[in-house]
């Protein structure tokens, strides 16, 4: 891994890691920190820190290179294991490791989403400035269960396939303000929202932009905009096809902010990892390096 060599290719270095080569520097003194307060906080250990055999991967620069290199192009463990010259199951420890030690050091940057909103008191606090939200579900496929209960379970009738799925709380500037923990496909947007109560606890300033599936949270919020649907028997007219123009020219800002989240492949790609909760894992990790991405910006 010639992470120097990569410093001099803007190109490559984005198309392995997601990140420039500055973004990647920067980031480095936070992984490290969070590296070191793992290794402290094992429990049983009986060698002083730096004590034992030494790994494939030196340096802290090495391990941050891994981990990103993962979550961008998303290779088997087989395949990591070959470029990495570690085993698979080294290297798939070493992923599930080196992810913790990510999420935290994208803690300390302030740039992991919030997983749920407990107030209005408290999205006020967190968000002062945010004048405008926007909601949408995200979506990724998953592998297709052999049983047959857990493929019901995650059968969405929308994709047509078996899909994982969270609620995307964005602002106007494309952050993700909240992201909910990852649940099957099978299951519809606004109930996933409702579950949450992500509208109960937005002030009511706040515009609301969202689609036709989270029709009814207008009664809970004064603020929310809506497209209007057309039905059999009363098509829109031209100027309600006008509006909901307008409207989409807005909420399209909901999907460059998930477009911002699915730079990587672990999070567009079939998801085949088997580890419960994984997903949600790599979907917090994706957001909170796109809203680090705009932090940089």
């Amino acid at each position: 891994m010639n992470i120097a060599k990569l410093a001099r290719s803007p190109r490559a270095m984005k198309a392995l890691t997601g990140l420039s080569y500055p973004e990647f520097v920067n980031l480095v003194p936070s992984f490290e920190k969070a590296l070191r307060d793992m290794r402290m906080e094992r429990s049983g250990r009986k060698r002083a820190l730096g004590g034992g055999q030494k790994g494939k991967l030196k340096t802290a620069e090495d391990k941050l290179f891994f981990i990103l290199l993962y979550l961008k192009t998303y290779p088997t463990f087989d395949v990591l294991a070959f470029f990495s010259d570690k085993g698979r199951g080294r290297s798939c420890e070493s992923v599930h490791f080196f992810q913790k030690a990510l999420e935290r050091a994208l803690g300390r940057k302030l740039a992991l989403p919030n997983r749920k909103i407990r107030s209005i008191e408290e999205f006020a606090q967190k968000f002062p400035e945010v004048k405008d939200v926007f909601i949408d579900g995200a979506e990724r496929r998953a592998q297709r269960p052999r049983a047959k209960q857990r493929q019901n379970k995650l059968y969405s009738g929308k994709k047509k396939g078996t899909m994982r799925k969270n609620i995307v709380v964005s602002d106007e500037n494309r952050r993700i303000l909240i992201l909910t923990p990852t649940k099957s496909g099978r299951r519809h947007d606004k109930r996933l929202a409702d579950k949450r109560s992500i509208v109960e606890r937005l002030p009511q300033g706040i515009g609301v932009w969202t689609d036709t599936g989270f029709r009814g949270i207008e009664r809970v919020h004064d603020q929310v905009v809506l497209p209007t649907r057309a039905s059999k028997n009363h098509p829109l007219t031209l100027a309600q096809k006008e509006e909901n123009r307008l409207i989409a020219g807005f909420r399209v800002l909901a999907e460059h902010a998930i477009g911002g989240i699915k730079r990587l492949r672990s999070v567009t790609d079939v998801y085949r990892n088997k580890k419960a909760n994984f997903d949600d894992h790599l979907m917090l990790l994706a957001a909170g390096l796109w809203n680090y991405r705009l932090q940089q910006a």
